[in-house]
């Protein structure tokens, strides 16, 4: 047996569910906080346990590149090494290809990229990655593929898609099924449908214990994203979990929900936090502005993270950023996973309740009322 995933309750497309696994149990749908190197940028673990993070994402070339696979492997692998017990999904390295282009060389058989931190050779392949996080002990193993950047020609994405499916089989073989660990596979075609349901067939006739949507949230835009997903997901079946990698502000993850998305992750919460950046349910807020400078208010009003639930407040946390203090930081990144953990939950919730709609509307509604315009 692999991981195991049911269906509790749909509203239109919109489903909750119970995803099993190896190390743990994920209510879904799910936001993944990002670890890229092993580590979610200042929180410890047991603030992400705190939080309610029941599954989190680390990447499979930064830690090959540092600090290598021996190193974790024999350590008994990256929840041991970064001491976090639950599940944990690992990139398989395909965004890189796209991200570090100017430093990659694309082959039939995989990719060879120069480090940027000495200037070495480093080969990653297919059999690579699985091996790499067959080390890691990765949960839920992702496939080996090629991330298109956007926009790219239909002739281009093609040529793409197909070695991404060829390296697709090559992971499929290289995978050992374990009891409770998952391979996913990933439909690519940038935005065009009709690669998009090629894509899928390829990987349905491999078969694979959940689908991943890649090659959105590269610089497509809000709307042409939705639109993608919405021509493409129905391709995938109903009975697996669907992973729309990268996605990224609530707006889109609340559009991603609504189409019948299981899974997300990006580094908007963390990395926001690190650049002042708040998320609450009544908008955006940038800590940075003056307008908090003697503000004795807490973030937000009724948020239980130890950041509001601790009194700590605005004036402190501009001050913190002012002087550029790494606490600030923390501090905000604490309250910006905390809201998206919260807005997993309204949603499961609402899925439940048989009001997606209705509970969704009003959280975009909320959303823009922020001083960061990101809901436009």
């Amino acid at each position: 047996m692999t991981i195991s995933f049911s269906i509790i309750n749909t509203d239109g497309s919109a489903r909750s569910g119970l995803m099993k696994t190896a190390h743990g149990i994920v209510k879904t749908p799910v936001f993944m906080p990002v670890g890229t190197y092993g580590a979610v940028k200042g929180i410890q673990p047991e603030d992400l346990k705190h939080l309610g993070s029941e599954i989190i994402l680390s990447n499979t070339y930064h830690l090959m590149e540092r600090p290598g696979k021996d190193i974790i492997r024999d350590i008994g692998g990256l929840r041991k090494f970064m001491n976090w017990d639950g599940p944990i999904l690992t990139d398989s390295g395909g965004f890189q290809v796209m991200s570090l282009q100017n430093m990659a060389k694309i082959d039939a058989n995989g990719v060879t990229f120069k480090s940027h931190i000495d200037g070495s050779l480093i080969r990653l392949t297919p059999r690579d990655s699985i091996e790499m996080q067959n080390a890691l002990d990765s949960t839920i193993t992702m496939a080996f593929d090629e991330c298109t950047s956007y926009p790219v020609s239909q002739e281009i994405a093609l040529k793409s898609m197909n070695l991404s499916m060829k390296w697709a089989k090559l992971c499929r073989d290289s995978f050992i099924d374990r009891n409770g660990y998952g391979l996913f596979g990933i439909v690519q075609g940038s935005t065009y449908n009709d690669l998009r349901q090629k894509s899928s067939e390829k990987l349905l006739r491999i078969g694979f214990d959940g689908y991943a949507i890649g090659g959105l949230a590269v610089g497509e835009g809000h709307e042409v994203m939705v639109k993608t997903l919405k021509s493409s997901i129905n391709y995938l079946p109903i009975n697996k979990p669907r992973y729309l990698m990268g996605v990224g502000y609530p707006k889109d993850i609340i559009a991603g929900v609504k189409l019948g998305v299981d899974m997300f992750d990006c580094v908007i919460p963390t990395r926001s936090g690190r650049t002042g950046k708040i998320f609450t349910k009544n908008g955006t807020l940038n800590i940075k502005n003056s307008r908090h400078k003697n503000d004795p208010r807490p973030i937000e009003e009724g948020c239980l993270c130890k950041v509001c639930n601790n009194k700590i407040s605005r004036a402190y946390l501009y001050h913190l950023f002012n002087t550029k203090e790494m606490l600030g930081a923390t501090y905000l990144t604490i309250h910006n996973i905390n809201h998206y953990i919260q807005l997993m939950s309204t949603l499961r919730e609402a899925i439940n309740n048989n009001n997606y709609n209705e509970t969704s509307n009003h959280l975009i509604n909320e959303y823009k009322k922020g001083d960061i315009e990101i809901y436009n």
